[in-house]
């Protein structure tokens, strides 16, 4: 089956998240990326958190389908195989510090004269220009600049992390975003590439709904809130019999009115004061109180039970033994069967986004460190004396 991006090739050379999960993804609909990696060393991600065999488990799910190609590129003989590269090239995904590029001869103008098709999608943690461009910024930088962070946690408490790498992720879905929207103009239009600027506070900071706005008309501030959702009531984590704990979403006029019944308050089910939004607003602490008292009552299961015979949104909170076992999740393809380079048995996450008749799949495993760097640069025409003399020098 044909993918939406066949024939599109993809050249990386960013390491850990932001660029690597952009190009995970161009490469799960069909797109040939050549990951370049430093030899001996490979990309960072293959060393981070729980690993088997030496090799992080988190590296097969961030270097499916994609080829490895060692190459140190502080060599220019390694900078010469990335212009050859580019020549046919689609999309060239990078996430150094602005300007290291440009000072080994690779920046965006020079590759840009190559090929003049060339999308090059560029993530930092401050862009590419601006005051602050040259400072080092991962994604925990990010996300406190772009206002996620000091909205994290309980009132009164020190901020905390979402948890994951999330500044880094949603830099890789820009990422994404903008690459296809490059290739649409570029093959719809006037043929030529460009450069996409990706930073990582800016990904997170479009995120922040009506943080600025709010600021801006009435010189609001947004606190952290914990787990409720500020301005918009009832909505909130509230604590079972059991000690667990139900997330419970009742802020829908029509939806907060059958909450109320489900628990037996008629009274602030007909309360005119609660009809809408705003009035419920003024009265959150007594709402939520009146739903902690029921869920007080009962076992988290019973609480689910009934809020979904009354279509109300709710749900537990998962850790991944949950997703793991879920029955959704399964039927939704969301845990893929896969194996490790010996065979070990791994489950990945499945291929987002889900597309009726082109969807994206996993074809072949992440990639071991240099295990294409051959194949590569001998399409490329250089020779087996030439390459042994880079291996033995650590050029590749």
């Amino acid at each position: 089956m044909s993918k939406p991006l066949d024939g599109i090739r993809v050249l990386e050379l960013g390491q850990l998240i932001a660029g690597p999960f952009a190009a995970k993804m161009l490469a799960e609909f069909g797109a040939d990326v050549i990951k370049v990696e430093p030899p001996g060393t490979g990309d960072p991600l293959r060393k981070w958190r729980l690993m088997h065999e030496g090799t992080s488990v988190w590296w097969a799910a961030q270097s499916r389908n994609k080829r490895s190609l060692t190459l140190d590129l502080r060599q220019p003989q390694a900078q010469e195989v990335i212009r050859k590269l580019v020549r046919e090239t689609d999309v060239l995904v990078e996430n150094f510090r602005p300007g290291m590029l440009e000072e080994w001869g690779l920046g965006w103008d020079e590759l840009h004269g190559i090929n003049p098709r060339l999308v090059m999608l560029r993530v930092s943690g401050y862009g590419q220009t601006g005051p602050y461009r040259d400072r080092p910024g991962f994604g925990v930088i990010g996300e406190a600049m772009g206002g996620l962070r000091h909205l994290s946690g309980e009132p009164g408490r020190t901020p905390v992390r979402v948890g994951v790498s999330i500044g880094d992720s949603l830099s890789a879905l820009h990422g994404v975003i903008g690459v296809l929207l490059a290739l649409r103009q570029r093959d719809q239009h006037d043929g030529q590439g460009q450069m996409i600027d990706v930073a990582l506070y800016e990904s997170v900071f479009n995120m922040m709904e009506s943080l600025l706005p709010e600021h801006s008309v009435f010189g609001a501030v947004r606190q952290p809130a914990g787990s409720s959702l500020p301005g918009i009531a009832p909505s909130n984590a509230y604590r079972c019999a059991d000690g667990k704990y139900a997330l419970i979403a009742g802020n829908g006029d029509s939806i907060f009115r059958r909450l109320m019944e489900a628990i037996g308050r008629n009274d602030l089910a007909d309360d005119p004061a609660l009809a809408h939004n705003d009035g419920r607003v003024r009265q959150v602490a007594r709402i939520d109180a009146a739903i902690g008292e029921w869920t007080a009552r009962h076992g988290l299961d019973d609480v689910l039970e009934a809020l979904n015979r009354a279509r109300i949104p709710s749900g537990k909170i998962y850790d991944v033994a949950d997703i793991a076992g879920d029955p959704h999740y399964q039927a939704r393809g969301m845990l893929l069967d896969a194996e490790l380079d010996d065979g070990t048995p791994v489950k990945l996450p499945g291929v987002l986004p889900k597309l009726s008749a082109t969807p994206g799949s996993v074809e072949s495993p992440a990639p071991r460190l240099g295990q294409h760097t051959d194949e590569i640069l001998d399409g490329l025409g250089i020779s087996d004396s030439t390459r042994a003399e880079w291996r033995a020098r650590n050029i590749i």
